[in-house]
Order: C-alpha cells, then structure tokens, then sequence
C-alpha cells in the first residue's frame, strides 16, 4: 500500500494543531496488521505492544458474530502519566502528542499506575516506559503511522482536528463517535467509531472459561496477571472474550513494602515527641532521645532503599532531584522524605549533644514532616487516576492513623525497657486506641456504596478474592493490638505483621481490576 504524505506544518502552525485518531471498528477486520507494522516501525519486542486488536464474541449461538477494537495510548489532552511522571519523561507536545524521552526514564511506573487505559508498559529491553506517539518521526516527516498506512480497510486515520479538510476531524465533528473511560476526564483524542461496548468497556465481556482465548494471551502470567472481563464479577453478558492480553500491577510487593516501612519510620518519632509533649515521656528519657530518632532514621532509610529497589534504573534516582516535575507526588514526596531524614538527623545531634532544649525546638519541625511524610501516599495514589479504590478522601488520615499503629508497636518493646511505667502504659494506650481507630476505618469504608464497578471489584479482590489471605489475617492479627493494656509488649508483633498484611491487600487489590 502506498504511504501518504500528511501536511507537515512549520513550527508556527505547530501550536494550533491537535492530533487525533479514529478508529472505525465497523472496517476493522481483527488482522492485527496495525500490532505488526507498530512492532516493525518502533522495534517494539515480544512480550510487549504499544497497540493490539482486542475481540469479543457477540450474541448466542447460532447468532453470534465477533468485534474488534483496536487498544492503544489515547494521546490525552489531561494526561495523567504526563503528571504523575516524575522526571518529565512522559510529556505533552504542543501538538497534542504525548511522547517520552527514555533517556530520562527512571521506571518508576507512576505513568503505567496513572493511566486509565493500560496503555503504557516497561521495554524488557532498555527497561524504560514506552507507549503509541502516533509514531511522531513519521508525523514530522509528513507520513502517516505505520499502522494507519498498512490497515487494509482503512479503518484507522489520523488528522489534525483543527483542519477542515482531515477526514478524521470531520468523522469526530460531524458523526457519533466514542472515547474510552470519559468519566476520568482525561479529553482522550483517540476516538471510536462504531465501537461495542463488550470490547470498549474492559468489564463487559464474559472471561472465557478456564482462560480459553482463540489465541494465546501475551504476556508473563501470575496472580497479577488478569485480562479483561474480571474474575471476581459474575455476569450474564452475551458478549465473550476471544482475544485479549493480561493486565498486570505495576507496583507489586515492594511499594506494599514501602508504605509500611514509612508508617513506621513516621510514626516511630511522632508517636514518642507527641507523649513528651504530653507529659508522658520525659525528654531525658532513652526511649525520646535514643530508641525514637534511631528506629525512625533506620526505618525511613528502609523506606528509600525500597523506592529506589523498584525502579527499573535505580542508577538514575538522581533525577527526581534534578530533572524534577513538581506536580508529581513522587517528586514532592522524595522532598519530604529529604526534609524528614534532616530534620531526624538535628534531633539525633541533639541528643547526642545532650541539649534538651535543641530537641524540644526541632519538634516544631519533625513533628509535622511526620505527619506529611506519613499522609503524603494518598496523594501520590490519588495520581493513579485509573485505581478506584485508592481515590478515597479518607486515605491520608488513615495513613496518619497506620503510623500511630505502627510506631506504638514499634516503640513499646523499648519503652517497657528503658522507660517509667506511665510511659509504657501510655503507649499501650495509644496503640489499641490506633488498633481500634484502623479497623473502624476499615469497616466504615467496606460498609460505604463504591462509586463505580471498578472500585467494587477492586474491593471484592481485597476482601474475599486473591488478597483476601492477606486481608482477613492482616484484620485479625491488628485486632490482637487491642488488648495491648492488657497483654503488653506481645501485642507489638502481632500489630506489625497484621498490618503489613493488610497493606499489601489494599495496594495490590488497588491494581488488580482490568482498565483495557
């Protein structure tokens, strides 16, 4: 097929442009030339696609046909891995394109965890992010895509929207067209024509029995590994999958991990600088001047040992320092964990000092970082804009409660050594009253009506699907920590671990709902 030639524009005219796509699902005919040409053009290896062809069996026998929808990055106006990225390696161009840079690729995965669409994965081979750019090398040159250039139906095409005579704009300005998932306002410029439900919602279509596709499915498998149609609905849909690749979690055991360390590093200094405040715990008192700055130093080195573990090139953390993106939460939490390590650091000095007064004044300081170090999660969270369960407006306080779990336990088998009674009873105190705090909000949030299918089948996975062995033990384990007046420092571990537990449910639950 002959390759057209695209206007090219002058760099004047590039701003007043918008790239859009269409894609006519009553031409397709599921050959998946697009997913070839793409991998051919972009050197895209196995494993992986930037774009595929999605099929669904439509009807009941003997009236049944098939569907095709073409998946790839819908090229959004608000992009919310353009956001969350935190080195700028994600980006919008002025023409509507979002492209990335590799070379300032961290893999964090905070753009995969941000998209609605599922549309961004890690290159096995350079291990950076990478997605469709409407192959923009072609653009610049005044070519189409590879993939609309091969489609045998031209069911694919590319347009300025702002150009009167783009096939594609007229399609979108004059006829019924559809985007994916525009509730989560992301102003998609990948439009579909004549689109099926069962293949444009990822919840619609039955899962075949037994995973049974016409083809076999792309990708690692494994127990985060889930394509369309989720195991944990129950659905008397007509429409049945055919052909579809898995939808894995891009944050897996060691962000579950993170979240806990930092819970504990946080809470750790706060719960102890809050009872000498109080009165409860003297301010020459070991526990306060030793055990306190100690565990919560070596905890949040913990924590940011984890975050730079799970990158794919941890050689390059650097970066969120110096190529930083200030709306990314990834970003702003590095600073914050930054300010936390230092002011910790001061404490510590004062202590070592022994300067009662050096310490008691750093407490106007480590005592909020505390508190924004252990809440700042839920925001970073919220930018995963495509995790429903985590868009809860009470997630920074029930983190703040978490901490005040965590370093209870954490700080109670010290305080019982090296501390007065009335301090040990204290942090008895405040651990049941955090244990009690936590399941409250726990109960509260499963008795509250999700706001959509995904939450609630991000819900059902924590409580009674993969994550419930995690789950109900994480619960019972916590509940031990109530009786903390009672039974004393062994309540401690029990806390710890059951909340450990519980948060690896929740993150990984978080992830687990299908979005292509």
């Amino acid at each position: 097929m002959e390759t057209t030639r695209l206007g090219a524009s002058s760099d004047s005219a590039v701003s007043l442009m918008r790239w859009i796509k269409v894609l006519d699902q009553t031409r397709c005919i599921g050959c998946h030339a697009c997913t070839t040409a793409c991998k051919s053009e972009n050197a895209v290896p196995l494993g992986v696609t930037r774009t595929y062809v999605k099929s669904a069996d439509l009807g009941r026998f003997p009236d049944v046909r098939r569907a095709f929808q073409v998946n790839r990055c819908n090229q959004c106006g608000q992009a919310p891995c353009v956001t969350a990225c935190p080195t700028r390696a994600m980006y919008r161009r002025p023409d509507g394109i979002v492209d990335f840079d590799k070379s300032i690729c961290i893999g964090c995965k905070a753009c995969m965890a941000a998209c609605p669409y599922d549309a961004i994965f890690i290159n096995p081979e350079d291990r950076s992010a990478e997605k469709c750019n409407l192959c923009a090398h072609r653009l610049e040159l005044g070519l189409e895509p590879a993939c609309v250039s091969v489609c045998p139906t031209e069911a694919i095409m590319v347009g300025d929207l702002n150009d009167v005579t783009s096939r594609a704009a007229r399609i979108v300005r004059r006829e019924t067209v559809m985007v994916r998932r525009p509730e989560k306002e992301t102003e998609p410029a990948v439009f579909y024509r004549g689109a099926q439900q069962a293949t444009l919602d990822p919840l619609a279509a039955r899962r075949p029995a037994g995973n049974l596709y016409a083809w076999a499915t792309q990708g690692p498998g494994g127990a985060q590994s889930v394509p369309s149609g989720h195991p944990g609905r129950r659905s008397s849909s007509a429409a049945l999958l055919s052909y579809d690749i898995p939808h894995k979690a891009p944050w897996g055991w060691r962000v579950s991990l993170y979240t806990w360390t930092k819970g504990v590093a946080t809470g750790a200094i706060l719960v102890p600088l809050l009872l000498a405040l109080w009165g409860r715990l003297g301010w020459q008192d070991r526990t306060a001047m030793w055990a306190a700055p100690l565990l919560s130093l070596g905890f949040l080195g913990m924590t940011g040992a984890l975050l730079t573990w799970d990158l794919t090139h941890p050689r390059r953390f650097y970066l969120v320092l110096t190529q930083r993106q200030w709306k990314s939460w990834l970003v702003r939490g590095a600073f914050i964990i930054v300010g936390f390590g230092a002011a910790l650091a001061f404490y510590l000095l004062g202590s070592l000092l022994g300067s009662v007064p050096l310490r008691q004044a750093l407490t106007v300081v480590c005592i909020p970082l505390a508190v924004i170090t252990a809440s700042y999660t839920a925001y970073l969270f919220a930018q995963a804009k495509a995790r429903d369960l985590w868009q809860s407006p009470l997630l920074a306080g029930h983190l703040l409660v978490q901490a005040a779990l965590l370093g209870a336990a954490v700080i109670l088998p010290f305080t019982q050594w090296l501390s007065p009674p009335r301090a040990v009873v204290a942090v008895e105190a405040v651990l049941c009253a955090a244990a009690a705090v936590h399941l409250l909000l726990i109960a509260g949030e499963l008795a509250l009506a999700r706001a959509n299918a995904h939450a609630r089948l991000a819900a059902a996975e924590m409580t009674a699907g993969r994550f419930a062995r995690y789950f109900w033990p994480g619960i019972v384990l916590v509940g031990v920590a109530l009786a903390a007046p009672w039974i004393g420092v062994p309540a401690a571990p029990f806390a710890l671990v059951g909340l450990l537990a519980y948060e690896h449910a929740y993150v990984q639950a978080g992830q687990s709902v299908p979005l292509a």
